[in-house]
C-alpha cells in the first residue's frame, strides 16, 4: 500500500523567524502520524531553521530545487550535498513556476531528478499541462512527453515521487475535479508502467497539486491513484495545512 504524502510548498514566502513560528504552531496539530508523510518545502534561507525546529517530530523538510552538479560556478544554485548536510530528504523538481519563469525544461528536470536520486534524496518531480494545452486536448500528449523526457533513465523508478499539477489550477482558485485529477493520475501511472513495469507503477506515489484546500482534499484523496497533495498557498498557515494533512479526520483547532 502506498503511504500518502502531504507536502507544503511555501514558494518565496517565510523568513527563518517566520518559519520557526510556523513549526512551533504546526507540530502539536499533527502529532504522532504514522500512516502518512508530512513535508514542508521552505525557501533555502529557512531550511536550516526548519530542520532544527522539526527535529524528532517526524515531519520532513523539503527544498524547492537543487542543481545536478556537486559543486561549481553556478551562481544562485544549491547543491544536493548542501541540502543533505542540513537534513533535507525531499526536493521539489520542475515546478511549473520554475519552468515558466526560470527556463526549466524537461532536459534540466531530468538532470536534477537523476542527481537528487543519486544523492540519496527523494525528488518530487512536477508535471502538468497549461490551460491552453488542456483546451487544445493536448493534456495526455504533454504528460507523456514530460514523463518520458523528465524521468528518463531512472535507476530506481519507484523512489521518485511525481506531482501532477495542472498549471491552470495553480494559484488560480480553480481545482481539477476529482474525476479530472484521477483521469490524469491514471494516465501517468499507466505511462510509468510502460517505461518501468507494473511493479514500479503500482509503487510510485503520485501527488495532486493545484489549489488544494482543506475543503477539497478529502474528496481528492478518495480517488484510487491520488496519493497525496503538493499544497501551495493553503500550506502557509498552520491551521489550514493541518486540516489538509488530517483530511480524513475531524480537526478542531483551539485558539
Amino acid at each position: 500500500m502506498r503511504k500518502p504524502i502531504i507536502a507544503g510548498n511555501w514558494k518565496m514566502f517565510k523568513t527563518a523567524s517566520e518559519t520557526r513560528a510556523f513549526a512551533k504552531a504546526f507540530k502539536p496539530l499533527v502529532n504522532n502520524l504514522t500512516d502518512r508523510e508530512v513535508v514542508l518545502c521552505a525557501p533555502f534561507t529557512a531550511l536550516w531553521a526548519l530542520a532544527e525546529e522539526l527535529k524528532g517530530s517526524g515531519i520532513k523538510v523539503g527544498a524547492q530545487n537543487a542543481h545536478w552538479e556537486e559543486k561549481g560556478a553556478f551562481t544562485g544554485e544549491v547543491s544536493i550535498g548542501m541540502l543533505k548536510e542540513i537534513g533535507v530528504p525531499y526536493v521539489v523538481i520542475g515546478h511549473s513556476e520554475r519552468r515558466q519563469y526560470f527556463g526549466e525544461t524537461d532536459i534540466t528536470v531530468n538532470k536534477r531528478t537523476l542527481a537528487v536520486l543519486a544523492g540519496g534524496l527523494t525528488p518530487i518531480t512536477c508535471i502538468g499541462e497549461t490551460l491552453q494545452e488542456r483546451e487544445a486536448n493536448q493534456t495526455f500528449k504533454v504528460l507523456e512527453r514530460q514523463i518520458k523526457e523528465g524521468l528518463k533513465g531512472l535507476a530506481s523508478p519507484a523512489s521518485v515521487v511525481i506531482a501532477y499539477e495542472p498549471v491552470w489550477a495553480i494559484g488560480t482558485g480553480k481545482t481539477a475535479t476529482p474525476a479530472q485529477a484521477e483521469e490524469a493520475h491514471d494516465f501517468i501511472r499507466k505511462e510509468f508502467a510502460k517505461l518501468y513495469g507494473d511493479g514500479a507503477a503500482s509503487t510510485v506515489r503520485i501527488l495532486y497539486g493545484g489549489s488544494v484546500k482543506p475543503d477539497n482534499m478529502s474528496t481528492l484523496m478518495k480517488e484510487k491513484d491520488i496519493d497525496g497533495g503538493l499544497v501551495g498557498g493553503a500550506s502557509l498557515e498552520p491551521d489550514s495545512f493541518a486540516k489538509i494533512v488530517l483530511y480524513d479526520r475531524q480537526v478542531v483547532i483551539s485558539k
